[in-house]
């Protein structure tokens, strides 16, 4: 997935999630930002998807496992949001 399509799942998750303390949580994704708003997260298991401002992102994770079910979940949660926007 790109950067862009990371953001719109991440805004998803923040608007539709059920919120927990600081964080958003949705189909197993869980949604927060730092306090400046610069950073973004998505997290699963031990995997944590960094969203920068100026266009970067970063995966930092333990297992590889972890690493494909998360991008396997986020594309198909960004492909139903798609659908059902349209």
């Amino acid at each position: 997935m790109q950067l862009s399509e990371h953001l719109y799942l991440f805004n998803h998750i923040v608007s539709n999630g059920k919120k927990v303390d600081d964080k958003y949580s949705l189909n197993e994704l869980t949604a927060w930002h730092d306090l400046d708003g610069y950073s973004c997260f998505m997290g699963y298991k031990d995997v944590t998807l960094s969203l920068y401002f100026h266009g970067r992102f970063s995966f930092d994770y333990e297992d590889s496992k972890s690493l494909l079910e998360f991008k396997e979940l986020s594309q198909t949660l960004y492909r139903q949001i798609k659908k059902n926007d349209n």
